[in-house]
């Protein structure tokens, strides 16, 4: 038998390469927007899953693969379908996730400490969203 005169190409990411795959970036980023957006802890959720904050953390970074199963308890504890988690068309940036400023929002928002100045940003961008946003803001996907 022949050999191929050109040596397979080593994966950027993924597998044996020490840099998570994008997918598994994006799906973490997304467990930790709406873990935060819940005001929810990693130790909380890790606490919910039987697991310690530090497997949570390495979730939420991509470091580690969420297994479906896996996927399936933090979807029903943070209360959204797992379809949320993994990215939709031309979603996922280059990096494998939603913009930092996505999860640096929700985090400025809880940090008003006035409930009604945080209801009247609330309306605000709730009808900016409806009136150039093209219906209403996403809920859950």
């Amino acid at each position: 038998m022949r050999k191929s005169a050109k040596p397979p190409s080593a994966p950027a990411f993924g597998r044996g390469t020490g840099v998570p795959d994008p997918i598994d970036i994006h799906v973490g980023s997304r467990i930790r927007t709406r873990r935060i957006y819940l005001d929810m802890r990693q130790e909380e959720l890790a606490r919910q899953l039987g697991l310690t904050f530090q497997q949570v953390q390495k979730y939420e970074s991509g470091a580690n693969r969420v297994a479906a199963s896996r996927l399936w308890e933090i979807a029903g504890i943070l209360g959204m379908p797992v379809a949320y988690f993994f990215p939709k068309n031309g979603e996922a940036n280059a990096a494998g996730g939603p913009p930092d400023d996505e999860i640096e929002l929700v985090s400025l928002f809880y940090s008003i400490a006035d409930p009604g100045m945080r209801q009247q940003l609330f309306d605000m961008v709730k009808g900016v969203a409806a009136k150039h946003g093209g219906g209403p803001p996403r809920r859950g996907a």
